[in-house]
């Protein structure tokens, strides 16, 4: 279990234009004045669990042990969801019951989920409607403070997982989806590495085709530099994943495409 330090890291889908995101973290500094406060994002699109969950999947390893991540993407809020603290070897995690730490939950060892139930790690509220204020931040400023986390609730193990998002095959071809568009307008599909190894094997060929939205991209790029800005052209990116990307540009308004459509791979 690691120890307690001070940084705490925010994803929500709050935006930048209301109270929400100043709120939390004012809840956090009167519990910690000395708290360290990043934030991942809070840009993700409302109610959009899955997307968040990728997001945190894409940074979090990066901070020091002991940081903890709060992730508020909660369509459930007010209702009989659970709020969860996970802890790992490495790790606090305080979140919704939602699914969004299914991929963290994979990844981690040593797990332990509990549901928050002690009432001494709430703010008194008068409405149900900012839990991301109301227990998400309390619970996870009072984590840097050292409280334990056996203080906060029962262990649980029927925590809510996403569905899997592997591609799969129809045909002659691999099925995957684009799962982010980011700043850029790359399309980052849910395909790695290892999928182009299971296709150059099966079909016995050197390099891959890519199909989407109509285009057909034949191979890969090793970067940016080496694409084109007309027309798009896919690579692996650092994060391992196949991306489709316009040089220069964004791949997303040239095909017109965006999450949840379909990569195909032969």
């Amino acid at each position: 279990m690691p120890s307690a330090i001070s940084v705490v890291t925010l994803l929500t889908d709050f935006g930048e234009r209301d109270y929400f995101v100043a709120s939390m973290k004012g809840v956090i500094l009167n519990i910690n004045p000395q708290a360290r406060i990043v934030d991942l994002s809070h840009q993700v699109r409302p109610q959009q669990v899955d997307e968040a969950a990728y997001l945190l999947k894409s940074c979090y390893r990066y901070f020091p042990e002991g940081t903890v991540h709060v992730v508020v993407v909660d369509p459930g809020v007010g209702s009989a969801r659970r709020p969860l603290l996970v802890t790992s070897s490495r790790y606090y995690f305080v979140a919704p019951d939602n699914g969004v730490l299914t991929d963290v939950l994979q990844e981690e060892v040593s797990v332990e989920v509990r549901e928050i139930e002690n009432k001494q790690y709430r703010l008194d509220a008068e409405g149900a409607t900012f839990d991301g204020r109301d227990l998400f931040a309390p619970a996870a400023a009072w984590l840097t403070r050292g409280q334990p986390p056996g203080s906060y609730g029962r262990l649980i193990r029927d925590y809510v997982r996403l569905p899997s998002q592997e591609p799969a095959w129809e045909g002659q071809a691999l099925v995957g989806r684009i799962i982010y568009v980011d700043h850029f307008g790359n399309l980052i599909s849910n395909v790695t590495p290892l999928h182009l190894k299971e296709v150059q094997g099966k079909l016995r060929r050197s390099r891959v085709t890519i199909r989407v939205g109509g285009t057909v991209i034949e191979g890969l790029t090793s970067h940016y530099a080496e694409g084109s800005p007309d027309a798009p052209q896919a690579l692996i990116n650092s994060n391992g994943q196949l991306e489709v990307f316009v040089k220069e540009g964004s791949a997303a308004e040239w095909l017109k495409l965006g999450r949840g459509e379909r990569i195909e791979v032969s």
